[in-house]
């Protein structure tokens, strides 16, 4: 538990001394006033009343608190009649009566009783406050001993760009009068871009590994708090440990919730102080020394500017998606620790994961595990992974969905078309497999598996890609009839109009619209009439070129696309091979043997 700071441990003491004290001397008076009256009953006391013995009475505390002619006192229990204080007043006896329970202490006592929760949480908020968010354990910074930061570069495999980056950042952290001899400064921040699970979190625990140096950890969202000048405290307070522990590296992830841009909408007075304070705490008066402030955001158009200017995150590094070797050798890490068979090829499942995150690779491998368990073995398979990555990208199988004979033979065709086209457009990427089993929402699927990870793609592989995916309509169409299609290529329309969007409104790949930019694919966006209307028509016929082009060849080859469909019904999966021996396509035959 993180030790509570000393200034709050003595505040909380004197109030509870304080406390205590007043408690004591409440019960000691209490106790003294009540030890020096002798209890009497009430029959004797109204027997005293006759005689002429009493001087005074007072009423209060559920008793009669009686003083006698010769100075005794007295305590009776019971009840105030109208009879017993005329006789009272015959004898011209004192009376007075307390509202309170027994004199003022006691009452004190009791008010104090009933404020009691107030002064609690009172106690608690005022604590809070002074600690600077840390009462509890509440806004620390989590720290994580040298000894116990396993990770280091060796176990962080995809980004390799990203990790040499930060090795400098290491040998700064391990000797750092070597640099300050040349006159140089680290980097007093470090910013990790990337999309969510590529590895940025692991980038910052290794390099505190690597460093052997102290490693704080926080969130964002730690920092961020209703209460006025709470969160500024709370950074401050990470910053004072940091330093106090410097050599050292602090990570602070999803920063975008705490380093947002001001001034918007959403921000308020309380974000911005916070702000603010970490601006001061990175680039202000007071150097902050040898702390090395590592971020990580999926979302760099969120920050403020004042934030990624240099001299507070001096470098930016970019994690992106890892490209084929990059999954490659993310593969072997996490199956480092499995039993594969020999035909389990990390290569050829790196190629079929094309845009896969670091976490999604991990996933993918833990699932092919789980997959060989269900089996009852222990080795795992190429198998395994052809069906993790089918259950990750598209869910389980779904074997008990009973279709009629119809339904299975039109996603046949549908899924038959697909693969046909794609194998007669040379530009379309090799077909790994077709199947007509349902898994998730798709009655059946063609997988194409790309030759490598393009940086920039032609206009002629997307207008391929715009005709295969309109293939199982044009299937539909040319078997069963106009009349006969289904629903089945919502998907694939929705897949082609976004491609045919982007080529029209971002790529300059329209002669009608020319090399003009408008808003990217963004279908909201501020433009004339006429040139949403030729946006609009601009890609309604690039689709329907696409559509002309598939029923063309379909309508050609339409013997192997029978083949084809006749296969999937009686084997249910198709390799990509088999695939090009059935359409009679050596060269496909040759692409989708070299992609297995």
């Amino acid at each position: 538990m993180p030790q509570i700071p000393k200034k709050v441990l003595v505040a909380l003491a004197a109030i509870a001394a304080l406390l205590l004290g007043w408690f004591a001397f409440a019960a000691w008076s209490d106790y003294s006033r009540k030890s020096a009256e002798e209890p009497a009953t009430y029959s004797d006391f109204v027997a005293a009343v006759e005689r002429g013995e009493v001087a005074s009475v007072m009423f209060g505390d559920g008793a009669a608190h009686v003083t006698t002619a010769d100075g005794k006192r007295l305590r009776v229990i019971g009840p105030v009649s109208d009879d017993l204080l005329k006789e009272l007043r015959g004898r011209k006896v004192a009376i007075s009566f307390d509202d309170g329970p027994g004199g003022l202490v006691p009452q004190t006592v009791t008010v104090l009783d009933k404020l009691a929760p107030f002064l609690v949480i009172g106690l608690l908020i005022g604590a809070l406050l002074l600690s600077g968010g840390q009462f509890m354990g509440m806004g620390r910074a989590t720290r994580v001993r040298p000894r116990d930061t396993r990770t280091v570069f060796a176990d962080v495999a995809g980004v390799d760009e990203a990790k040499e980056e930060l090795r400098e950042t290491v040998e700064f952290l391990r000797d750092p009068r070597r640099f300050a001899m040349a006159g140089a400064r680290v980097p007093k921040g470090i910013l990790l871009v990337g999309p969510p699970g590529t590895g940025k979190t692991m980038l910052a625990k290794a390099a505190a590994g690597e460093a052997g140096v102290p490693f704080f950890t926080a969130s964002g969202s730690d920092f961020v708090e209703m209460f006025v000048g709470l969160g500024a405290a709370r950074v401050r307070n990470v910053f004072k440990t940091a330093r106090a522990n410097a050599p050292c590296l602090l990570f602070i992830d999803e920063v975008d919730a705490l380093a947002g841009k001001r001034g918007e909408s959403n921000s308020h007075s309380e974000r911005e102080q916070t702000l603010n304070q970490l601006l001061v705490e990175m680039d202000g008066i007071v150097d902050s020394g040898d702390v090395v402030v590592i971020a990580a955001t999926n979302r760099a158009e969120m920050l403020d500017p004042a934030v990624t200017r240099p001299g507070r995150f001096d470098r930016h590094i970019h994690v992106g998606l890892p490209d084929v070797a990059g999954r490659e050798a993310i593969l072997g890490v996490h199956a480092g620790r499995l039993q594969l068979a020999p035909d389990a090829s990390m290569r050829t499942v790196a190629r079929g994961t094309p845009g896969f995150s670091g976490a999604e690779l991990a996933n993918l491998t833990n699932e092919a595990a789980l997959s060989a368990a269900r089996n009852g073995r222990v080795v795992v398979t190429m198998a395994d992974f052809e069906a993790a990555k089918d259950r990750v990208l598209l869910g389980n199988e779904r074997r008990s969905l009973a279709l009629s004979d119809h339904e299975r033979r039109l996603t046949a065709y549908h899924e038959a078309g697909h693969a046909l086209v794609s194998i007669r457009c040379p530009e379309a990427d090799p077909i790994h497999k077709a199947t007509i089993i349902p898994r998730g929402r798709a009655l059946g699927m063609v997988v194409r598996l790309p030759e490598g990870d393009r940086v920039s793609v032609s206009r002629a592989k997307l207008e391929a890609d715009i005709a295969v995916a309109m293939a199982g309509r044009a299937a539909e169409e040319l078997i069963f009839g106009p009349d006969a299609v289904t629903t089945g290529a919502e998907a694939d329309f929705r897949a082609a109009t976004d491609m045919a969007r982007r080529m029209v409104t971002a790529w300059g790949m329209s002669e009608a619209i020319g090399f003009v930019a408008h808003a990217g694919n963004d279908p909201a966006a501020v433009r004339s009439e006429r040139t949403a209307w030729r946006i609009d028509e601009e890609i309604r016929r690039i689709t329907d070129e696409g559509m002309e082009h598939a029923r063309r060849i379909l309508a050609t080859d339409r013997k192997a696309l029978e083949s084809i469909a006749t296969a999937l019904l009686e084997f249910e999966t198709l390799s990509g091979a088999e695939i090009g021996e059935l359409a009679g396509d050596a060269q496909e035959i040759e692409r989708a043997t070299e992609a297995a």
